[in-house]
């Protein structure tokens, strides 16, 4: 185990927000992992993954602890499904290739979602009518405190909409190690009528889709409407799509025809947070050095030197705004440290 000192979280958060750890140590194995965890030399300590989920606004003193666990497995395989076991610290897009390489279907919706595996399940992560939880079987995970192994069942993790127990009542208490997905081997369930999906395959002249055609269509959606953050530091969308009861938007349909919504209840329906941040005026603003994506009003920006404080200063103002003008208040979908 080599701990490294003052070292710069850059090149791990997508933000490209150049604040520093005090101590750094990255673990590629659970034995490892326990042991930094016992450290009682470093008793202030900050678990990261992919870095795509989250806005650092300031140094981190302490230590940074880079989960860099690796490995994919097919458990077991037959002519309806396939169980695969997927370590924490793979990147979560190479994952869905790999599992269209084999022929293996339930993610492909799910292309191109910045971050690692082991961070999928805190926030059920989801895109064009697909979430973690569909394919979801279990996962394992570490106890903070006793650094002891659990499995946490779909039941148990309490998947809500970009919700689940690590971001509730277990916060902070576990690191997921692995995670455990039922996929489709044959006769998959194709997810195509969820934005623009079914249009970019007719584009792509595609009259019978196959799960890479899904793959690529997503990829291509994406792509025109999301920065790469390896070009623009971003950490996808900012916040999550509120949800609001059906009597608030009926008052609002009165002095907004053209808002959209989506069911999402009896009595809620969700509405859009990029629709509601460009009638807020926000699309394609920029402040210096930071401001919101010009094709993606969900999606701020760090178009090169910003700090974590100017994003989340900007984030603020946007929920303010949108506030006043729709009483509707928005969540941040990312970890604010």
């Amino acid at each position: 185990m080599h701990i490294e000192q003052d070292i710069s979280l850059k090149p791990y958060n997508t933000f490209g927000i150049d604040v520093h750890a005090k101590h750094f140590v990255s673990v590629s194995d659970i034995e490892a992992l326990k042991a930094v965890l016992k450290l009682e030399a470093y008793p202030n300590k900050l678990i990261l993954g992919g870095g795509s989920n989250m806005l650092l606004t300031k140094d981190f003193d302490g230590l940074v602890i880079h989960i860099n666990l690796r490995g994919i497995d097919i458990i077991s395989k037959d002519h309806q499904s396939a169980i695969v076991k997927a370590k924490a610290g793979e990147n979560w897009h190479e994952f869905v290739l790999w599992c269209l390489e084999n022929g293996f279907g339930g993610v492909e919706n799910l292309s191109l979602i910045p971050g690692n595996v082991g961070t999928a399940p805190i926030q059920n992560i989801g895109a064009y009518g697909v979430e973690l939880k569909d394919t979801f079987v279990s996962c394992e995970a570490m106890s903070v405190e006793t650094q002891t192994l659990k499995t946490f069942t779909k039941e148990a993790c309490n998947f809500g909409y970009r919700n689940s127990i690590f971001k509730q009542e277990e916060k902070g208490k576990y690191i997921i190690t692995s995670v455990i997905f039922k996929l489709s081997s044959q006769k998959h369930q194709l997810s195509t009528n969820y934005g623009a999906i079914t249009s970019e395959l007719e584009k792509m002249g595609v009259g019978s889709p196959t799960i890479q055609d899904i793959s690529k269509a997503v990829i291509a959606i994406r792509e025109s409407k999301l920065p790469n953050p390896n070009e623009i530091g971003n950490s996808g969308s900012f916040f999550k799509n509120p949800v609001i009861s059906k009597a608030l938007f009926n008052e609002l349909l009165q002095n907004f025809e053209d808002i959209p919504s989506y069911p999402a209840s009896d009595t809620q329906v969700k509405v859009p947070a990029g629709w509601l941040i460009e009638k807020a005026g926000f699309k394609g603003k920029r402040f210096g050095d930071y401001g919101v994506h010009k094709n993606q009003a969900l999606v701020l920006v760090n178009y090169g030197n910003a700090k974590g404080s100017d994003i989340l200063k900007l984030s603020k103002l946007i929920q303010k705004t949108v506030k006043r003008l729709f009483n509707i208040s928005m969540e941040a979908e990312v970890n604010i440290l």
